[in-house]
């Protein structure tokens, strides 16, 4: 008999429909409002710390779970951002890319037949991350507008076979920013079950209408369930550089350098020596990080509405989602197939966002990390809409 060459892991998934749209975007010299990378410079302070660092010949490994200096520094801006007191020597593991922080904390402590709750639509990688882990995943629905949970739906998918849920705040896609009322609610739950949980907190800093970053790990009781993930990518904009961490309990984040270990080895030196002096920044950094994507989502939302879109619009991250009802098509790929051919800019198909395609069908993202000039040329591209919206 012959053998099955694909593992039954990797054939429950496909490869990133984000990364996908951005070779589209290339392909068709479309305009690329898909993937969330921004397209203007990392502050100059911060790439002149990494350049040094190449010259002053820290171009070896570093300590796998994370150079001394970068891990103190994370825990320097934890206490003083997150009200959050770390060890650095025991509770911070650094990875590569909170993308690899993910995958390393479900391998360090989920078993085979153990469940993991993810709240949909969710960022691609989770679904994926939790099969790759050996854990079944759980879907609790985000209702539009407002992308807020059915506390009895919550409650329902919880049960003694739940080791974790996670929890990602601001949200991408949809921009949502979970409540301390919201948090709280997870946390008894996980209290109730004995499970953990894991956030993902890598928009912490994007954040509009008055709305606060409130860390699960901060309620009473979370700390020593808490697996919270972060990384420099979105706030330093330096996605390319892989640069992520975690922060867990000692006998947790011991299984996460474990895995990690094996997994990657260790980050970029350095790079770790840059993200040391950008976690060190002036907190009026976030000041104007904020000030400066509220005025990028006030350029893009008036566009996409005045073409057709329905948008939800976001209270964090920079995303947002839309309802592409008013275009006629039949779903969200053939219409994100139309918008990146013919009228020349990219989105991400909603359906990519859950776990059934047809939940999402209806629905298109978009980025607003984007220069002025890129802004605009998509917003001259997308009155094309127009004559075809209902």
């Amino acid at each position: 008999m012959a053998k099955q060459i694909i593992s039954h892991k990797a054939e429950q998934f496909t490869e990133s429909v984000i990364r996908e749209m951005t070779r589209q975007a290339n392909l068709y010299g479309a305009i690329n409002l898909s993937q969330g990378f921004p397209d203007f410079a990392a502050p100059e302070e911060i790439k002149l710390a990494a350049c040094d660092a190449i010259m002053a010949d820290v171009n070896q490994y570093a300590i796998t779970w994370g150079a001394k200096k970068f891990r103190d520094a994370i825990a320097e801006k934890s206490s003083w951002y997150l009200g959050l007191e770390v060890d650095p020597e025991r509770e911070v593991t650094v990875t590569c890319g909170s993308t690899e922080a993910m995958i390393a904390a479900l391998m360090a402590i989920v078993n085979p037949g153990d469940e993991v709750i993810v709240f949909e639509p969710f960022y691609e990688n989770y679904g994926p991350d939790a099969i790759l882990s050996g854990a079944t995943p759980r879907f609790v629905t985000l209702y539009a507008p407002d992308w807020n949970f059915d506390p009895d739906e919550l409650a329902a998918a919880f049960n003694d076979k739940t080791k974790a849920i996670i929890i990602n705040t601001p949200n991408n896609p949809t921009g949502k920013v979970f409540s301390r009322e919201e948090l709280q609610t997870i946390a008894e739950l996980c209290h109730k079950w004995n499970a953990i949980a894991i956030t993902d907190e890598i928009y912490e800093h994007i954040l509009f209408n008055d709305k606060k970053h409130i860390a699960l790990a901060t309620l009473d009781g979370m700390r020593e369930r808490t697996i919270t993930i972060n990384g420099l990518s979105k706030t330093y904009s330096v996605t390319g550089w892989r640069v992520g961490y975690t922060i867990a309990p000692e006998q947790i984040t011991q299984a996460i350098r474990k895995v990690h270990d094996f997994l990657t080895v260790g980050a970029a030196a350095p790079l770790q020596e840059a993200g040391a002096l950008a976690l060190h920044l002036p907190r009026s950094y976030y000041d104007h990080l904020r000030a400066d994507y509220f005025r990028r989502r006030q350029r893009l939302l008036p566009v996409l509405k005045d073409v057709g879109f329905r948008c939800y619009d976001p209270d964090g991250a920079y995303y947002v989602m839309t309802d592409i009802s008013a275009f006629g098509s039949k779903d969200d790929v053939e219409f994100s197939k139309f918008l990146v051919k013919e009228i020349g800019v990219a989105a991400v198909p909603g359906s990519s966002f859950y776990h059934e395609p047809a939940l999402g069908r209806k629905q298109v993202r978009f980025t607003f990390c984007k220069k002025d000039e890129t802004l605009a040329a998509a917003e001259e591209r997308l009155q094309k809409l127009k004559s075809i919206a209902r």
